[in-house]
């Protein structure tokens, strides 16, 4: 049981687990989506960045790129280290949902076009499905456009 899973079952939201063999050296979210066989869209990666010099969480579909530009002139990709401290997560594994100290939380606006999505559930290979909304209220994000290339 992950911080992610305990997250979603104190709060009472439906959810649904997907579990998969994570293969070494894959891409995290690509992989993702084949092994679960759910379109690219609809699953979607956890970044970390800072933004004048502070961290935050930006969550896009996989299939996308992250649009820095749409957080700032200063908004950069957070070393991994500094998220894997700040998450308790390891990179790959990153969830929304748990994370050690709750970080600001920016989730793309193409995920409301969709009943469930499908986040990282607290480590590889583990897939955490639930509506938007209800990952909205559980991280009180914020929803913006900033996905491109989708």
């Amino acid at each position: 049981m992950t911080p992610a899973v305990v997250a979603a079952e104190r709060a009472g939201i439906p959810f649904t687990l997907h579990q998969y063999e994570h293969d070494a050296g894959a891409a995290y979210g690509i992989e993702a989506a084949a092994k679960t066989g759910v379109d690219a869209a609809r699953v979607f990666k956890t970044l970390v960045v800072t933004q004048d010099g502070a961290l935050s969480v930006a969550i896009v579909p996989v299939a996308a790129q992250l649009d820095l530009r749409a957080l700032g002139k200063r908004a950069a990709l957070a070393d991994r280290a500094a998220a894997e401290r700040a998450t308790g997560y390891v990179l790959g594994g990153i969830s929304p949902l748990g994370q050690r100290k709750q970080l600001p939380t920016l989730l793309d606006e193409s995920a409301l076009a969709f009943e469930t999505i499908f986040v990282s559930a607290g480590r590889r290979g583990l897939e955490i499905e639930l509506a938007p909304d209800d990952l909205v209220r559980l991280t009180d994000a914020r929803v913006a456009a900033v996905a491109s290339g989708a």
